[in-house]
């Protein structure tokens, strides 16, 4: 059955280019970005971790860890991670699973059960590795992005999506189109205009069903 928001995580043991990671021990009491790349060496990749790399503050100021998955094995990941910083000029610091045995990319659902590595494979094999997930502090996913091959990810976006996912999570509130920090958040449907006023303060109501609040801080 295909993951889905709200599902746990799935857990796993799996060795890295930071030894052996058990995920949700991983994770620990913050937030986790798991992001998943089809071969080592690829130049979409290459600026997809490089990006990540340069972004080490913002995700250590959010108390996120992130954390990436390539079906290669971790001698492949250390060779690569040397292009990674070149590209960068930042220090790769976070692990690099080895997915060899796809066991990650199936219990995530990006590969079927049947899936394997052919001999001479390309990226194409195992184009549909191309997925980011956020994990909350309880283990379940908050968020997915996939994309194509041909298109890099927008880790701008990514870290806006957090920032979202936090400024919501366990409070009645919703973020807007576009939203990024500072800005209002829509009240939740399940919150009266005047328990939003008593518990929030003034109410915006731009509509019977969209009301805006200030984001706390």
């Amino acid at each position: 059955m295909a993951l889905r928001i709200n599902d746990i995580a799935p857990d796993f043991t799996a060795d890295s280019t930071a030894g052996t990671i058990k995920f949700h021990e991983f994770i620990g009491d913050g937030y986790a970005i798991l992001f998943s790349h089809p071969k080592d060496f690829t130049p979409v990749c290459t600026t997809e971790f490089g990006a990540v790399a340069q972004l080490a503050a913002e995700w250590e100021k959010r108390n996120t860890k992130v954390i990436g998955v390539s079906v290669d094995s971790v001698e492949e990941h250390l060779k690569w991670k040397a292009d990674i910083e070149k590209f960068a000029g930042s220090p790769a610091n976070f692990p690099i699973i080895d997915d060899t045995s796809l066991a990650v990319s199936k219990a995530y659902d990006m590969l079927p059960a049947d899936a394997y590595l052919p001999d001479g494979r390309t990226p194409a094999d195992s184009a549909t590795v191309r997925t980011v997930f956020i994990v909350g502090p309880d283990k379940k996913i908050r968020l997915m992005m996939i994309y194509p091959m041909s298109v890099g990810r927008n880790f701008a976006e990514i870290l806006r999506a957090l920032d979202a996912v936090q400024a919501t999570d366990g409070v009645p509130f919703a973020t807007p189109a576009n939203w990024v920090p500072g800005q209002d958040v829509i009240v939740a449907l399940s919150v009266s205009t005047e328990d939003a006023k008593a518990r929030f303060g003034e109410v915006d109501v731009k509509l019977p069903y969209l009301r805006t609040v200030k984001a706390p801080s």
